[in-house]
């Protein structure tokens, strides 16, 4: 394993993990709170409409994604705050147009040569420092964020309504949820993929949810277990010569399983001492 980040793009790799798992911990966690999966699920997928345009008119795909995503994400804010009963047809349409448009403007550019499948699938090992810097960035801004509105976000996410006759500005702080949301988004996709965003960003705090009694826990829980997530199937695509996107998501898909049947044996046993009593 240390033999492994003796090479630049593994220790690149590494740092591209643990920068992605703190985003992921954070907002993964407002996201599972908010219930909001769906809603990230189209952010992640409509982006590649951000990469299409990007590559047609010549500039980093990563910051065509981050700026077509944050407009899209606003989009939805706005729909789902106004109509929540049909937002879900509305955010499904969004998801559709924004890969829709990528493709698009892919076929329109001339000659182009850059390997697509790295953004639907991921590509970790091929990180480059400018993406690096712009992840660091992007958590230092989520999480002076978080910090400074964390008890308008604790308010909202377990009682919405109850947060707004506080005086919680509830609205304002659900279109910064899904700005961050959207900056999120575009870090992992370099680590697992747009088609796989949505799993590193919900499996970490839907386990930490099952062991966590507090919203900051849950945080710092979610990021230590995608930190691990992230380092294992790196480790293993590495070992076995794996897709690290995918085996990054299996691995994250094992906690899961495991979670689910530690959860199983802890009703089991609490059903048996009450049984008792």
């Amino acid at each position: 394993m240390l033999e492994a980040f003796q090479l630049e793009f593994m220790r690149n790799a590494l740092l591209a993990g643990i920068l992605t798992s703190i985003a992921c911990g954070i907002i993964g966690t407002l996201v599972v709170v908010n219930r909001i999966v769906f809603i990230s699920g189209g952010v992640a997928h409509a982006a590649y409409g951000g990469v299409g345009i990007a590559f047609y008119l010549g500039f980093s795909p990563i910051l065509g994604a981050a700026g077509f995503s944050l407009l899209i994400s606003a989009v939805m804010a706005l729909v789902t705050l106004k109509n929540k009963q049909r937002a879900d047809t509305v955010v499904g349409v969004l998801w559709a147009v924004g890969m829709a448009l990528g493709i698009v403007f892919i076929d329109l550019t001339p000659g182009y040569g850059v390997d697509i499948m790295s953004y639907l699938f991921g590509s970790i090992l091929t990180v480059p420092r400018f993406d690096l810097v712009l992840m660091a960035f992007l958590d230092v801004l989520i999480l002076i964020l978080v910090v400074v509105y964390y008890h308008g976000f604790l308010a909202m996410s377990f009682d919405e309504e109850f947060a707004m006759t506080k005086g919680v500005p509830v609205k304002g702080l659900y279109f910064l949820l899904l700005a961050m949301m959207a900056f999120s988004v575009v870090m992992v996709i370099r680590v697992v993929g747009l088609i796989l965003v949505i799993a590193l960003l919900t499996i970490p705090p839907y386990v930490a949810e099952k062991y966590c009694r507090s919203l900051s826990a849950m945080m710092l829980f979610s990021t230590l277990l995608s930190c691990t997530v992230s380092m294992m199937g790196l480790w293993l695509s590495y070992s076995f010569n794996l897709t690290s996107g995918a085996t990054i998501i299996l691995v994250a898909a094992f906690f899961f399983f495991l979670a689910q049947v530690f959860e199983v044996l802890r009703e089991r046993k609490w059903n048996r001492s009450e049984s008792r009593d």
